[in-house]
């Protein structure tokens, strides 16, 4: 009797980082924004659950911890914008937009998902230590006074820092989750070495586009977190493009 062969398990080839035409972050800016007014319904889903998270933030909690929770909500931000990718990916294969499907759509790659959510979750909660600690060295009755002379070598200590972890979580986060979405078989790791691949290859438009989104949130913010229902929708469906455009399909 002949002994089965043995299949020999297929190459792992990465992904590859495609090096990006002038004009990218508008063309995603554009493509976005067409998604944003194609499914208004299921995107606004999405920047009103976000903005009520951002006003509560703001309205229940104060001093440093308020500040930490803020600034943090950049670091999560590519998780909770899951759903956002879906309905990017749902336009872009012609099915009709259904925001139930989005719901669960992290379920589609759970393990790697997961993973990633319990990376950010650690990340936030560092950061929050850090921030209330930075506060605590400049104001140590923990509420920031802006009238006093070292508020503002406190605001440059703080944006250093800062700055420091989100390159670092944007660096690893930018791209990997759109690229778990897409591809079942993918794991956090790889994902995440793909996304500062293509950071360290396009080095110019994603530091631009990081730049857009910080300015974009900060406007949310801003305006009593009413500008979050269009900001984070608009944030997610550019980074489904910034990913289609960053990073080649299977095969190429």
């Amino acid at each position: 009797m002949e002994e089965p062969e043995n299949r020999a398990e297929p190459e792992f080839v990465w992904p590859r980082v495609n090096t990006l035409a002038p004009g990218a972050v508008r063309r995603w800016l554009v493509a976005g924004w067409a998604d944003l007014a194609a499914a208004p319904a299921a995107s606004l889903f999405y920047g009103v659950v976000l903005a009520v998270m951002g006003f509560l933030l703001t309205r229940f909690f104060a001093g440093a911890i308020r500040v930490a929770l803020t600034t943090g909500f950049l670091l999560i931000g590519p998780f909770v914008c899951i759903g956002l990718y879906a309905i990017s990916r749902q336009r872009e294969s012609g099915q009709r937009v259904r925001l139930a499907p989005t719901l669960i759509a992290w379920r589609e790659n759970a393990p790697a998902v997961g993973f990633y959510a319990l990376v950010l979750t650690l990340l936030l909660a560092a950061w929050i230590r850090v921030s209330m600690v930075i506060v605590a060295m400049f104001f140590p009755s923990g509420h920031i006074n802006w009238d006093l002379p070292e508020a503002w070598t406190f605001a440059a200590a703080y944006t250093v820092a800062l700055s420091g972890l989100a390159l670092f979580v944007f660096a690893t986060t930018s791209l990997s989750l759109p690229l778990l979405l897409d591809r079942r078989d993918m794991d956090a790791v790889t994902a995440a070495i793909v996304s500062f691949n293509a950071l360290r290859t396009n080095f110019v438009p994603m530091l631009t586009w990081a730049a857009l989104i910080v300015v974009f949130a900060g406007l949310g913010f801003a305006t009593y977190c009413v500008g979050l229902v269009i900001a984070v929708p608009l944030i997610g469906h550019m980074t489904w493009h910034a990913y289609r455009e960053s990073i080649a399909p299977l095969g190429k």
